[in-house]
């Protein structure tokens, strides 16, 4: 077999039959998705629990079922931008198939995710979690017997060069030049204002700067050195199927063991809650009903605190530090 050779200038029919276009086989997982919530009736689902989202006049938005399935390939393919949700949708042809979108059609934007997000509420998204969390303890994928607890750095949305002082409103560069006014410098030079900024105690504190723009950010050192402005998420899996259990949002400030009793509480909340609804006489215990009974963290949740106040709710020996 010959090598072949990419054509550059190739010149763009001006009209092609549909019938004549390659068709790729589409996603299996996608496709199988697809399937078990068609099957669910997940559209109808989303649509009511959405209802009120939606005015009754103007144009059709984006569907509600569009839009959860466009939060799932974000989470099966780790994007984590609206922006990167809509490319990606919009270059794949097995994912225009998965969201119900044809080759002729157009499919959404960032900014049309964006403002079908905004209005719904953080109880109408836990709400649909918790339907999915239902179907996959009915399809036998989830025990809530084993968990882990692991949480994750993520960059904010905000300029670190834009925090503000909380008490005076002052922005970072204007601070240094107040005091350099207030040391006698009335003209500080960028050598002196760079002087006095290095010679200030605790200059990054969260306790004294915040971005307008988004107050829960704190300023945080990233996995790769570098300070930025970061949220953190954590998320509770079950070990035995890989399932997500819960996802809280903390301040990025603080430490892993602060953090872990408010997702494990979620968690446990969420698990006694799906066996409440799926556990019955006729198909037995699917999902533990007493919450999860081991727990898994690394070493960034070793305290004698956690020892203690985790230890007594499991099982003998449910404690694991890996």
């Amino acid at each position: 077999m010959s090598i072949g050779k990419r054509e550059r200038e190739k010149q763009e029919a001006i009209w092609i039959e549909a019938a004549s276009l390659a068709t790729p086989g589409g996603h299996p997982f996608y496709e199988k998705l697809n399937g078990l919530l068609d099957q669910r009736k997940f559209d109808g689902f989303a649509e009511e629990t959405c209802r009120r989202f939606y005015s009754k006049k103007g144009r059709p938005g984006l569907a509600p079922a569009v839009y959860f399935r466009l939060l799932l390939v974000g989470y099966f393919e780790g994007i984590d931008s609206e922006r990167g949700i809509a490319w990606r949708a919009a270059d794949s042809l097995a994912l225009r198939s998965f969201l119900g979108y044809g080759l002729s059609d157009a499919t959404p934007d960032h900014s049309t995710i964006s403002r079908t997000r905004r209005p719904i509420d953080l109880e109408t998204h836990q709400i649909v979690f918790g339907w999915v969390l239902k179907v996959l303890a009915e399809e036998g994928l989830l025990k809530g017997n084993t968990v882990a607890i692991d949480g994750t750095t993520l960059e904010a949305n905000a300029a670190l060069r834009s925090i503000v002082r909380r008490d005076t409103g002052e922005a970072y560069d204007d601070f240094p030049k107040r005091l350099a006014k207030e040391s006698g410098i009335e003209t500080p030079t960028r050598e002196q204002l760079a002087k006095l900024d290095r010679k200030r105690p605790k200059k990054g504190s969260n306790d004294d700067w915040e971005n307008p723009h988004d107050p829960d950010a704190r300023i945080t050192k990233m996995k790769d050195g570098r300070t930025h402005l970061a949220h953190k998420a954590e998320h509770a899996v079950d070990l035995e199927s890989g399932a997500l259990l819960a996802v809280t949002l903390q301040s990025a400030a603080d430490g892993d063991t602060k953090t872990v009793h408010e997702t494990l509480a979620q968690c446990g909340e969420n698990i006694c809650e799906v066996a409440a609804e799926t556990n019955n006489e006729t198909v037995g215990e699917r999902v533990n009903p007493e919450g999860p009974a081991e727990l898994v963290l690394d070493k960034g949740y070793h305290s004698n605190d956690v020892m203690v106040s985790i230890n007594p709710t499991f099982a003998p020996g449910g404690y694991s530090n890996s």
